[in-house]
């Protein structure tokens, strides 16, 4: 290209953008010249590409999740990082999970012992709170932006969820994401329990075992939203303080005393509600403590709960020793029994929906207030799992989608490391024991065989003793 070539190519290429930008909405034909196209059509092709951009981008949302891998010990609830945007269905919602709720419910799952969750690999969580980050075209009553708690069957263990909207409710102002994440499950299943099934009124009283858990608390506030009502508690007596500043009226050391004789020193007549999240023999001894027109909710197995992984001798102990009445002998003694389960009621959504915004309502009045026991990470659950199983909480444990810090991470690490020693030394010292009884066993033996053979060796000196008595009395008759 020469100097003189220079000026008129720049002087034809700004006339070319200057027609351009009078004609935009012209499709530039310039894919087979030589020239580069014009600035029209690099603006064009970029809007063209941004579509094709935008699936990467898609692809590149990750998440974290917590994944039931089977069945088993806490061990076998893992933190994994799950990759692509959930999609919307119609109907649905994306939440972004700020908390998350323990339950007993998830502790049996955990161990194959409740069937509304999926089979592994699946996770689980029937409660959250949260912020909505996108709504299908077809939600009208939720918006991008948001709080809401979660009721939900399964699944909500993970920082982001796709959930029906119709499981979704608007969290009360001021309400905290943590108080949120602690109502569905806990306040629904209490309040359901004591004002539909049992009909709660002034002057009653009620006996609420696991009195210093998720829904013990919650049971225990909303009978204080009734006049009058005595309330009996059951915990270990190191809770007793606490759950009576809560409004238990008469607490029980279940470790120590027999509640049955304690309500009826109390109450000799029996009393208008049990709720049972035992099982077995205790629904036996619920039942026998209703006064006339009484009434038993079980809502639960918690008996067959024992030890880390599925206890069959516990399993099968609470089957063998279930519950079971004749109509007849329901009519003589004017009882009743009902049967609950939350997670059975999830098409029932009009239900759910007078029930929560009930719940909701007595919060904004100051009536109740959820107990939080403790936070823990996602990274944490397996420990919050034992806390829960151990029944070491007195209200509701909850888990955060925060990720923990370095520093803590390390010291998890630590704790675990820590921890395993421990189990470690215990499984040696277990074989330790468990040889010094095999050596004790064998030793033993051996001692019966020296036994043995000494009977045998005295046995057999006593026939040469008798042969040589016998040889004498021969050699005597021989001589006479």
């Amino acid at each position: 290209m020469s100097g003189e070539d220079a000026p008129t190519q720049q002087q034809n290429a700004d006339e070319q953008k200057q027609q351009v930008e009078k004609k935009p909405a012209e499709s530039p034909k310039t894919e087979n010249k030589p020239d580069p196209p014009p600035a029209s059509a690099s603006t064009e092709a970029a809007a063209t590409a941004a579509p094709t951009e935008k699936a990467p981008e898609e692809d590149s949302f990750s998440y974290r999740a917590l994944v039931l891998t089977g069945y088993g010990g806490y061990d076998k609830v893992k933190l994994q990082v799950k990759k692509g945007k959930p999609a919307l269905k119609n109907g649905e919602v994306m939440v972004r999970v700020k908390v998350c709720g323990l339950n007993f419910a998830d502790l049996m799952a955990r161990q194959g012992l409740y069937d509304r969750l999926p089979s592994p690999p699946a996770t689980p969580g029937m409660e959250c709170s949260g912020i909505i980050e996108a709504v299908a075209e077809d939600v009208t009553n939720r918006k991008v932006g948001d709080k809401v708690l979660v009721l939900n069957p399964s699944g909500l263990w993970k920082e982001v969820a796709a959930v029906a909207a119709t499981h979704t409710f608007l969290m009360p102002e001021r309400m905290s994401f943590e108080e949120a994440a602690a109502i569905p499950v806990n306040y629904i299943t209490a309040y359901l329990m004591l004002f539909d099934f049992g009909n709660l009124r002034p002057n009653q009283s009620v006996l609420i075992h696991m009195a210093a858990g998720g829904v013990g608390t919650a049971a225990t506030q909303l009978c204080k939203t009734v006049n009058d009502v005595t309330v009996f508690g059951t915990a270990s007596a190191s809770k007793h303080d606490t759950i009576r500043e809560g409004g238990v009226t008469h607490p029980i050391d279940y470790r120590t005393r027999d509640y049955v004789e304690e309500v009826r020193k109390i109450s000799p007549k029996g009393l208008d509600i049990v709720l049972d999240p035992l099982g077995g023999s205790d629904t036996h001894k619920g039942y026998n403590l209703l006064k006339p027109m009484g009434k038993l909710i079980s809502y639960g197995a918690a008996n067959m709960l024992s030890g880390q992984k599925k206890n069959l001798f516990a399993v099968a102990k609470t089957w063998y020793q279930q519950f079971s009445v004749h109509t007849l002998s329901l009519i003589q003694g004017n009882r009743s029994v009902c049967g609950f389960h939350l997670g059975y009621l999830d098409a029932e959504t009009e239900l759910i929906d007078q029930a929560m915004e009930a719940v909701l309502e007595l919060y904004r009045q100051g009536k109740i207030k959820p107990r939080i026991d403790s936070t823990y990470h996602l990274e944490q659950v397996g420990e919050a799992m034992r806390k829960m199983q151990e029944r070491n909480n007195i209200g509701k444990i909850i888990l955060t989608t925060e990720p923990m810090k370095e520093e803590a991470k390390k010291d998890e690490a630590k704790k675990e490391e820590k921890d395993k020693k421990k189990e470690d030394k215990k499984k040696e010292e277990k074989k330790k024991d468990e040889t010094k009884k095999e050596e004790k066993k064998e030793e033993k033996k051996k001692d019966e065989i020296k036994k043995e053979e000494k009977k045998e060796e005295k046995k057999e000196e006593k026939k040469d003793e008798k042969k040589a008595d016998e040889k004498k009395e021969e050699t005597k008759k021989e001589e006479n």
